[in-house]
């Protein structure tokens, strides 16, 4: 979208001001269908320093998510956590991924997440 869709911009201030964790969204970006569940941004920040910090590899990695400069402005990004790709019948990660979608790359969006088959 050229121009962000301001009731998307307006959920995702409410799931930034209200720091839940419970409202589901698909999107459509760049081709992709992601569905999941929305986080604020600290708390989407702070799962995956989480995760970076755990892992051998990529622990130095980690600090890059805990810087919190808390913008006044609306909302760019949404924050997906527990979320998949949708990709044919399979959601990808399984288990669910942490997605970073700028809210001006969304094409269409609707309220709640997709199941999606494993057979």
């Amino acid at each position: 979208m050229s121009k962000p869709d301001e009731l998307l911009v307006d959920v995702a201030t409410l799931v930034e001001s209200g720091h839940s964790n419970q409202m589901s969204l698909t999107v459509v970006t760049g081709g992709a269908v992601i569905t999941g569940r929305l986080a604020p941004e600290a708390v989407w920040r702070q799962r995956v320093s989480e995760v970076l910090t755990d892992s051998a590899r990529l622990g130095e990695f980690s600090a890059v998510f805990t810087a919190t400069a808390r913008k006044e402005s609306p909302p760019e990004y949404l924050h997906f956590h527990m979320a998949r790709i949708l990709q044919g019948t399979v959601g990808i990660p399984e288990t669910g991924g942490m997605y970073r979608v700028a809210i001006a790359d969304v094409s269409a969006w609707t309220m709640g997440d997709f199941t999606y088959s494993e057979h």
